[in-house]
């Protein structure tokens, strides 16, 4: 995609390289928040989470197309922000149920078991969603319609930036900020952290932990719902391998910005993006990935808990 916005003048090609690394790391991002919120929780490394976002984009598409019926930006005003908004709520209900579900029947069994058992399970069911994906929408790459419109909104700058490119800043924003104020400031928010600090003493204190940690699941996977939807209005083409790339993404921006630790989760993102798009600018697409986790190599061997983790003691 880099490769569209090339400029014959280096400060507007780097300026638009920039932008573009922004938006899509702004993408991983909000896959990231459902990572980072449930292993903040709990300390799982939910692996299926990445294949779960691939089923709420399939989920999204099968909304646009029945039973909205609308296909394409040429559609009415009125029909497409319907649209929109309709798969803006049933994909983040379809995932959070989905992934409440796995908790109550895969993970919640397995609670006191070493964590290497619950990581395999969670491969495991990262497998199924997989498979459940091909059974689905077949091996072939899927359009998803075109909704938005790639008009851009900095005409005669020398620089594009589309109203895709806005919706998925400004859904990541408000979202990160309401995740963060939502976790620390409410009840239910605080019970989090509690039970993230320490299971057993919140649990003598009256909180319902099981309860806490199915919300968290329900959270992280709306979280990948709304993602779902707005990757796929955004890249315009679903698949069911589309969950592992982004996932990996995902789970490195979280981990690079500190696992746990949503602002983190965000940062981490934002800079994968960058670096991936400005690698491929001038280095080549094949030297992007290699950078991107070169980078996380020399950050964790200087800051092993991330840009914003917080160093804790390991919990027994």
């Amino acid at each position: 995609m880099a490769e569209l916005f090339a400029s014959s003048e280096p400060a507007v090609g780097f300026l638009q390289f920039l932008m573009l690394g922004l938006v899509i790391g702004s993408l991983y991002a909000l896959i990231a928040l459902g990572y980072t919120m449930v292993y903040g929780i709990i300390e799982l490394i939910n692996f299926a989470h990445g294949d779960l976002f691939m089923l709420g984009s399939f989920v999204a598409l099968g909304v646009a197309i029945w039973p909205m019926g609308v296909t394409s930006a040429d559609a009415p005003t009125g029909a497409i922000m319907a649209t929109v908004a309709l798969m803006l709520l049933v994909t983040p209900v379809f995932c959070a149920l989905l992934n409440v579900t796995v908790d109550r029947v895969v993970y919640r069994p397995l609670r006191q078991s070493p964590k290497l058992t619950v990581i395999v399970s969670a491969i495991g069911v990262s497998f199924i969603f997989m498979n459940i994906g091909l059974l689905w929408r077949g091996a072939t790459p899927v359009k998803f319609p075109d909704l938005i419109g790639d008009t851009n909104l900095l005409e005669g700058t020398g620089l594009r930036f589309t109203w895709e490119d806005l919706l998925v800043v400004a859904v990541t924003v408000p979202t990160m900020i309401a995740l963060t104020l939502f976790v620390r400031y409410t009840t239910l928010g605080k019970a989090m952290r509690a039970t993230a600090q320490n299971p057993v003493a919140a649990q003598l204190m009256g909180i319902n932990v099981n309860q806490v940690i199915a919300v968290t699941f329900a959270l992280g996977g709306a979280l990948a719902g709304v993602a779902s939807v707005i990757y796929g209005l955004y890249i315009k083409a679903v698949d069911y391998q589309m969950g592992f790339q982004n996932g990996l993404y995902a789970f490195t921006a979280a981990v690079l910005g500190g696992v746990g630790n949503i602002p983190g989760a965000v940062l981490g993102g934002l800079l994968i993006g960058v670096v991936g798009e400005l690698s491929k600018a001038y280095l080549g697409a094949k030297w992007s990935e290699a950078v991107i986790f070169g980078i996380l190599i020399v950050i964790l061997l200087f800051r092993p808990t991330g840009l914003l983790g917080a160093r804790t003691r390991e919990k027994v």
